[in-house]
């Protein structure tokens, strides 16, 4: 009766923690967010990345503490994100859905890290540590991110003329079909999220940290897969202002169901060759879905509720 106490006890926290980081962040961080608040936000974001990065790179029996809290702390950081999410890419109902699931899975993370001892864990915040610190990072430095951006919508307008001349890319912003022939408003503006480094960090950041797999054969995956995402992304920038050039589908659609689900398509695909080049990455992908497995207090209590 104790221990039931104690799992119902541990349960209770384990929902009440990311659904107070959730309501908090949607009724406190509202879009947009000023500059004052994104540097105040960069203290958790790259704390919790750190904290990361350390618990998988030291190995000591204080590195799940470490890892623990790094969850914890990176959980809060996007919890203060949904709203942005939502509002800049103009009602992008997705992603502000996946950053509230995500917040509840980190601090899930967080709570596997005091309960188990699944060897995939620390590989968890490697991938994590790694791919957020590049990202974020280049995020933070301007020049860094518009060079990018403005390569991505030139590249991306040079790969459209190929099937169309109605296209011109001037900095960030492309015309497309009938707003280039007309001189309307541009049709589509090239964002960070649009460059596809999100796709290409998360495979550098999913396969760097295996360490039992070569040096040699990590670093060739990676060099294979990021060309492969970057013009993947190209012919999917390029239908997205196909299709809103010519008046076949407003932005929402054209972006947020059609692009992205094409994209994800892609991922799917790339995902299953790099299983067969590195099986290794696929034994850790099984152990993170299996660690519910694993039987803590707060799997004890669901499977109970749920009898």
């Amino acid at each position: 009766m104790v221990f039931e106490l104690r799992d119902l006890r541990d349960t209770v926290i384990f929902f009440l923690l990311p659904t107070a980081m959730v309501i908090s962040g949607l009724l406190i961080f509202e879009y947009p967010l000023d500059e004052h608040t994104k540097n105040l936000l960069s203290v958790p974001l790259f704390g919790g990345l750190a904290l990361l990065l350390a618990g998988f790179t030291i190995d000591v029996k204080m590195s799940r503490y470490l890892r623990s809290l790094g969850w914890i702390i990176f959980a809060f950081y996007w919890s203060t994100q949904i709203n942005t999410l939502y509002y800049y890419e103009g009602g992008d109902v997705v992603n502000a859905v996946l950053c509230g699931v995500g917040v509840y899975l980190l601090i899930y993370f967080s709570y596997k890290e005091l309960t188990s001892d699944t060897d995939c864990l620390p590989w968890l915040a490697g991938v994590a540590g790694i791919a957020g610190t590049i990202y974020f990072s280049m995020e933070s430095i301007s020049v860094l991110k518009t060079s990018l951006i403005n390569m991505v919508a030139r590249h991306t307008a040079m790969l459209y003329s190929i099937f169309d001349s109605n296209i011109r890319a001037e900095g960030c912003l492309i015309w497309a079909g009938y707003d280039f022939i007309k001189k309307t408003a541009p049709t589509a503006e090239i964002i960070f999220a649009c460059t596809a480094i999100q796709s290409m960090l998360l495979f550098v950041g999913l396969i760097l940290p295996l360490r039992e797999v070569s040096v040699k054969k990590r670093l060739v995956a990676i060099g294979l897969l990021i060309p492969t995402i970057y013009f993947l992304n190209l012919i999917r920038n390029a239908m997205v202002v196909y299709l809103v050039g010519y008046n076949i589908t407003d932005m929402n659609i054209a972006h947020n169901y059609v692009g992205k689900s094409g994209s994800l398509l892609a991922l799917i695909v790339l995902v299953f060759l790099v299983f067969k080049y590195i099986p290794e990455l696929y034994e850790k992908v099984v152990c993170t879905v299996n660690l519910y497995k694993n039987e803590g207090p707060i799997e004890r209590t669901l499977k109970k509720v749920m009898k």
